[in-house]
Protein backbone atom coordinates (compact mmCIF):
# COMPACT_ATOMS: atom_id res chain seq x y z
CA UNK A 1 0.00 0.00 0.00
CA UNK A 2 1.62 3.57 -0.99
CA UNK A 3 0.14 6.84 -0.01
CA UNK A 4 0.25 10.12 -0.91
CA UNK A 5 -0.42 13.10 1.73
CA UNK A 6 -1.27 16.65 0.56
CA UNK A 7 -1.08 19.12 2.73
CA UNK A 8 -3.19 22.09 1.49
CA UNK A 9 -3.21 26.10 1.62
CA UNK A 10 -6.15 27.59 0.64
CA UNK A 11 -5.83 30.24 -2.06
CA UNK A 12 -6.12 33.93 -0.79
CA UNK A 13 -9.23 35.18 -0.56
CA UNK A 14 -11.45 32.72 0.26
CA UNK A 15 -13.22 32.63 3.45
CA UNK A 16 -12.28 28.96 5.58
CA UNK A 17 -16.12 28.14 5.45
CA UNK A 18 -16.02 28.90 0.97
CA UNK A 19 -13.01 26.88 1.24
CA UNK A 20 -13.96 23.47 3.24
CA UNK A 21 -17.41 23.63 1.73
CA UNK A 22 -15.91 23.40 -1.71
CA UNK A 23 -13.31 21.18 -1.42
CA UNK A 24 -15.62 18.45 0.40
CA UNK A 25 -18.44 18.95 -2.08
CA UNK A 26 -17.46 19.90 -4.97
CA UNK A 27 -13.80 18.56 -5.28
CA UNK A 28 -14.66 15.69 -3.42
CA UNK A 29 -17.48 14.46 -5.96
CA UNK A 30 -14.97 15.25 -8.51
CA UNK A 31 -11.68 12.49 -6.97
CA UNK A 32 -14.74 10.43 -6.35
CA UNK A 33 -16.07 10.74 -10.42
CA UNK A 34 -12.26 9.85 -11.36
CA UNK A 35 -11.43 6.96 -8.94
CA UNK A 36 -11.30 4.16 -10.92
CA UNK A 37 -9.03 6.04 -13.35
CA UNK A 38 -6.84 6.79 -11.02
CA UNK A 39 -6.80 3.43 -9.46
CA UNK A 40 -7.76 4.87 -6.21
CA UNK A 41 -8.19 1.98 -2.92
CA UNK A 42 -9.33 4.92 -0.53
CA UNK A 43 -9.50 8.80 -0.36
CA UNK A 44 -9.46 10.84 3.20
CA UNK A 45 -9.89 14.64 3.42
CA UNK A 46 -8.96 16.01 6.99
CA UNK A 47 -10.04 19.83 7.82
CA UNK A 48 -8.87 22.08 10.26
CA UNK A 49 -11.12 22.59 13.24
CA UNK A 50 -11.17 24.98 16.45
CA UNK A 51 -8.68 27.28 15.24
CA UNK A 52 -7.92 28.77 18.74
CA UNK A 53 -7.04 25.10 19.75
CA UNK A 54 -5.14 24.25 16.95
CA UNK A 55 -2.56 27.45 17.74
CA UNK A 56 -2.41 26.51 20.98
CA UNK A 57 -0.67 23.17 20.36
CA UNK A 58 1.11 25.16 17.57
CA UNK A 59 2.73 27.23 20.15
CA UNK A 60 3.78 24.44 22.41
CA UNK A 61 5.57 22.73 19.15
CA UNK A 62 6.67 26.23 17.72
CA UNK A 63 5.94 25.21 14.54
CA UNK A 64 4.98 27.55 11.37
CA UNK A 65 1.64 28.54 10.45
CA UNK A 66 -0.95 26.11 10.22
CA UNK A 67 -2.15 24.30 7.24
CA UNK A 68 -5.72 23.91 6.13
CA UNK A 69 -5.97 20.45 5.43
CA UNK A 70 -4.58 17.61 4.41
CA UNK A 71 -5.58 15.08 2.04
CA UNK A 72 -4.62 10.64 1.97
CA UNK A 73 -4.78 9.00 -1.44
CA UNK A 74 -4.13 5.56 -0.58
CA UNK A 75 -3.45 3.20 -4.20
CA UNK A 76 -3.14 -0.85 -2.91
CA UNK A 77 0.32 -0.87 -5.27
CA UNK A 78 3.12 1.15 -6.82
CA UNK A 79 2.20 -0.34 -10.36
CA UNK A 80 -1.77 0.93 -9.74
CA UNK A 81 0.12 4.30 -8.61
CA UNK A 82 2.22 4.49 -11.62
CA UNK A 83 -0.61 3.56 -13.95
CA UNK A 84 -2.87 6.85 -12.48
CA UNK A 85 0.08 8.98 -14.14
CA UNK A 86 0.67 6.90 -16.82
CA UNK A 87 -2.31 5.93 -18.68
CA UNK A 88 -4.42 8.01 -21.16
CA UNK A 89 -7.28 8.06 -18.63
CA UNK A 90 -5.06 8.49 -15.46
CA UNK A 91 -3.88 11.65 -17.29
CA UNK A 92 -6.83 12.86 -18.17
CA UNK A 93 -8.36 12.16 -14.31
CA UNK A 94 -5.24 14.15 -13.63
CA UNK A 95 -5.47 17.26 -15.57
CA UNK A 96 -9.44 17.59 -14.66
CA UNK A 97 -7.94 17.30 -10.73
CA UNK A 98 -5.04 20.14 -10.80
CA UNK A 99 -7.46 22.34 -12.98
CA UNK A 100 -10.39 21.89 -10.13
CA UNK A 101 -7.11 22.35 -7.61
CA UNK A 102 -6.09 25.70 -8.83
CA UNK A 103 -9.69 27.23 -7.70
CA UNK A 104 -9.40 26.70 -4.09
CA UNK A 105 -6.02 25.73 -3.49
CA UNK A 106 -2.79 27.61 -3.13
CA UNK A 107 -0.66 25.23 -4.53
CA UNK A 108 2.36 27.16 -4.73
CA UNK A 109 2.31 27.37 -0.64
CA UNK A 110 1.18 23.55 -0.33
CA UNK A 111 2.81 20.33 -0.88
CA UNK A 112 2.49 16.44 -1.59
CA UNK A 113 4.77 13.71 -0.88
CA UNK A 114 4.26 9.69 -1.80
CA UNK A 115 5.20 7.60 1.40
CA UNK A 116 4.28 4.31 2.31
CA UNK A 117 3.09 4.19 5.98
CA UNK A 118 4.29 2.48 9.26
CA UNK A 119 1.83 1.64 12.09
CA UNK A 120 3.69 2.08 15.05
CA UNK A 121 0.45 1.19 17.05
CA UNK A 122 -3.08 1.41 17.03
CA UNK A 123 -5.55 0.57 20.04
Amino acid sequence: MVKVVFVLRKKPGLSDEEFHRYWLEEHGNLVRKYAQALRLHRYVQSHTVEPEINDSARKIRGTDRPHDCIAELWWKSMDDYAAAYSSDEGKEANAALKADEEKFIDLANSTLWLCEEHTIFES
